[in-house]
């Protein structure tokens, strides 16, 4: 647990700051009938052999939901601070997949972001936050491991401890 109230401060700020970004996305997935990762997906450039095999006819849909549904758990579990390592390990893959995506080597998204953006910035935080226990700073983590329920199965602890 960090020492000081600033420490604990910054870590309840990045949490919620980066959860309500994943769940505001989710939100605006969910709610949009017409999302479709397809689009996004068909015209990645430096890992387009790859990337493009998601956007397949008979893949899309279940990356369409994967996608959607996604977001909104990582930002539900980070605002919670519910599962936060669980969350954080699919936010990084998440944000690294992005990064990929929006690459055109050595160039990411525009010519103004060269090698380095926010995907990464995000996946470096979520990492940080995954290292300091973040769901235990006001968040439902550090409630749910006093839980009686994982002495009994004691190999699920480490999800929330």
């Amino acid at each position: 647990m960090p020492d000081s109230a600033l420490q604990r401060g910054l870590i309840v700020y990045f949490r919620l700051a980066i959860g309500w970004t994943f769940l505001y996305a989710g939100l605006w997935q969910v709610m949009d009938p017409h999302f479709t990762v397809a689009s996004f997906l068909a015209h990645t450039k430096t890992f387009h052999d790859t990337l493009a095999w998601f956007a397949a006819p008979a893949i899309e849909p279940y990356t369409t939901f994967a996608v959607k549904w996604g977001h909104l758990l990582i930002g539900l579990s980070l605002v919670s601070g519910l599962l936060v390592r669980v969350s954080g390990v699919f936010g990084v893959l998440l944000m690294l997949t992005y990064y990929c995506a929006h690459m055109d080597f050595p160039y990411i998204e525009s010519h103004v972001n060269f090698i380095m953006d926010y995907h990464l910035v995000y996946a470096g935080v979520l990492v940080y936050l995954m290292s300091v226990k973040a769901g235990h700073v006001f968040g439902l983590d550090g409630v749910v491991e006093n839980w009686s329920w994982f002495d009994r199965y004691p190999r699920l602890r480490p999800l929330v401890s």
